[in-house]
């Protein structure tokens, strides 16, 4: 089942064309990764898909979206719990089991300025999972990490996403994540971008 669908003609900022006409889709299941080098609009291409920056063109969304963006946006006056119960619009039953699956559950009652950054991406990510989305658009989720913190990110959304029927799609400048995580790999180049490469994800 196709959960979503881009048909773009272009897109610019400010009359400086940003992306060329491109097409895509993604099907339930499937985790495609938006691959090229820094600035070359990937994240462009995500907002475009999130609703985020109106385009022209057609895009289809089947069912709920949830997006995990490059810096973690958490309501700062809330507790870790609150995050997720507000987000999520879920009780605190379900939002402490959220958190348990990504192993914050001592942190609960804390205020996210209170959590590190890698804490503050495991939240991001428990929220986002908490709302039981269709579709899963994720900005760069694990930069800034090192390299150990980035791998438990890794192998932390690897294994919900496992628990989940839902479609997934990743932007990443990383070759090893996108080979990691993805079933697709989409690689964006030139100026304005289009998608230059679409190819199956080694298993």
């Amino acid at each position: 089942m196709t959960v979503v669908s881009l048909d773009l003609p272009g897109f610019s900022f400010g009359g400086t064309p940003v992306l060329g006409p491109l097409a895509l889709t993604v099907d339930r299941g499937e985790t495609l990764a938006l691959t090229g080098p820094s600035g070359i609009g990937k994240s462009t291409l995500l907002r475009i898909i999130a609703g985020v920056h109106a385009a022209s063109g057609t895009r289809r969304i089947t069912g709920r979206v949830a997006f995990v963006f490059q810096e973690p946006t958490l309501l700062r006056w809330r507790t870790a719990r609150r995050n997720i119960e507000i987000a999520a619009k879920i009780g605190a039953p379900m939002a402490l089991a959220a958190l348990r699956e990504v192993g914050l559950s001592d942190f609960a009652d804390r205020f996210t300025d209170q959590l590190s950054l890698g804490q503050q991406r495991r939240l991001s990510l428990a929220r986002a999972f908490a709302c039981d989305p269709d579709l899963m658009l994720l900005d760069e989720p694990f930069v800034s990490l090192d390299a150990a913190a980035a791998d438990d990110m890794m192998t932390l959304f690897a294994a919900l996403r496992a628990r989940h029927n839902m479609a997934s799609i990743l932007v990443t400048h990383a070759t090893d994540e996108a080979q990691r995580l993805a079933t697709r790999i989409l690689t964006l180049s030139g100026h304005p971008a289009t998608i230059t490469a679409d190819t199956f994800a080694p298993a």
